[in-house]
């Protein structure tokens, strides 16, 4: 009935993801696409916007990472991305620009939840790495405790005591590097008791 092959190699051409306006310039009508919808060949994104396939994390973080490409993944993604916790969190937290528009992270998938930082602020620690096949743009693991130390009453305690305990075992930190950071996000004294605790 429908020509599946033919669709997906259309989505490919187009990243993975296609908006209305593309579908019907390449005579993908509808009902078409309310079709590939029901069968589950296609994931909605948001109203106008699709991705072929279904979810993994994996095409999660590409699909984070083509929308979102000003954004940082941070707090708990990052701690996911470096092993801290053992299981991905519902939403995707990404860091971007206090003066960025909303609008665009009101999507169905992924979810997402966007942390708006000053400007100042949103450079400090952020790297490239590539997660999953993915280059995507993420805090250090050493900002990513900071965050956490930071924001350490959004965390259960027993979670908060394993990523920090991940992150002294950690032989990739850099102890420096998170008291650096801890002065510039005013959690200074808390980390360094915390780092006295390790030695």
């Amino acid at each position: 009935m429908e020509n599946i092959v033919r669709y997906r190699q259309l989505f490919e051409i187009y990243g993975g993801v296609m908006r209305t306006k593309e579908l019907t310039n390449e005579k993908v009508f509808y009902n078409s696409v309310q079709w590939l919808f029901k069968k589950g060949y296609i994931t909605k994104i948001k109203t106008g916007l699709y991705r072929w396939g279904q979810a993994n994390s994996a095409e999660e973080i590409k699909l984070i990472a083509k929308l979102f490409p000003d954004g940082i993944l941070c707090r708990e993604s990052a701690l996911y991305i470096y092993g801290y916790l053992e299981k991905k969190p519902p939403e995707w937290h990404i860091a971007v620009n206090k003066d960025s528009g909303k609008s665009r992270f009101q999507i169905d998938f992924p979810k997402v939840k966007p942390h708006y930082i000053q400007s100042k602020m949103l450079p400090i620690g952020m790297t490239d790495i590539e997660a999953e096949g993915t280059s995507v743009r993420i805090y250090d693991r050493d900002r990513a405790i900071c965050d956490c130390i930071k924001y350490r009453n959004k965390l259960a305690g027993s979670v908060f005591q394993k990523v920090i305990k991940s992150y002294a075992e950690d032989e990739q930190k850099n102890t420096s590097l998170l008291l650096e950071y801890a002065e510039q996000l005013r959690v200074k004294k808390y980390t360094q008791d915390l780092v006295g605790a390790w030695n």
